[in-house]
């Protein structure tokens, strides 16, 4: 069976390929808006769309898996469930200074603690993903 024929089986039906196609297109659009508003989390929600638009569009897919910023990202999480140390070290650092903004901001002391054991659980998750192979 052909690489084409396989994409085409996995799509999802017409009825609810839309779906997965307007998930795909909020999500990168929500996504590139987050490279530049800090405390947005673009690179899952890249990986959401990758995700959303291999159920509806080879052609999307293919795009977001090429494109010259994000795809490698995606492909090496798709395909090695892998994370750049690069990428771990920028993430870790600024979930830090998404925390610092909130502490100096003035948040109270539950929603610090709140946000302190999520990003400290992200961050764990974060930082015990291998590395690429390639890398």
């Amino acid at each position: 069976m052909s690489v084409p024929e396989q994409e085409r089986q996995q799509l999802a039906t017409p009825a609810t390929r839309w779906l997965w196609l307007a998930l795909g297109h909020c999500a990168v659009g929500v996504g590139a808006v987050g490279a530049f508003v800090p405390l947005l989390p673009t690179t899952p929600l890249m990986l959401l769309a990758a995700w959303a638009y291999a159920r509806s569009s080879p052609a999307l897919r293919h795009w977001l898996h090429s494109h010259p910023r994000f795809g490698s990202y995606i492909r090496v999480w798709q395909v090695e469930g892998a994370i750049p140390t690069r990428a771990k070290v920028f993430a870790v650092v600024a979930m830090a200074v998404s925390f610092a903004i909130a502490w100096h901001g003035g948040a109270g002391p539950y929603a610090l603690l709140a946000l302190a054991a999520t990003l400290t659980c992200v961050s764990l998750y974060v930082a015990t993903r291998p590395a690429p192979r390639d890398a």
